[in-house]
């Protein structure tokens, strides 16, 4: 092997180390697509996913990195549930929905 493809096996290597040393949240939220995601994928989440997915969504949606009010989540978390339940396409992301601006100001 080449000096140079030892390093980057080292360097993922020690990256994937990192990421289970932070636990699968904070991989969750790197890897999380947010508004982008699916309805297929959003009603397969689990309800901790689907948080991650929805905060992600908002900040995204916001341009705003801080973190939404906890009541603002949730009742998006509700739209969205309802939205994916009633989409007819599958593949629709869930930043279409276009309910953040129903609580935040855009």
């Amino acid at each position: 092997m080449a000096a140079n493809t030892r390093t980057g096996a080292l360097a993922v290597g020690v990256a994937v180390l990192a990421a289970l040393a932070t636990g699968c949240t904070e991989v969750e939220r790197i890897l999380n697509q947010g508004g982008e995601t699916s309805c297929r994928d959003y009603v397969n989440q689990d309800a901790n996913t689907k948080r991650i997915t929805i905060t992600k969504a908002i900040k995204e949606q916001t341009g705003n990195d801080n973190e939404p009010a906890g009541t603002v989540v949730d009742s998006m978390i509700m739209q969205v549930d309802l939205l994916c339940a009633t989409q007819r396409n599958v593949d629709t992301p869930i930043k279409n929905a276009d309910i953040a601006g129903i609580f935040l100001n855009k």
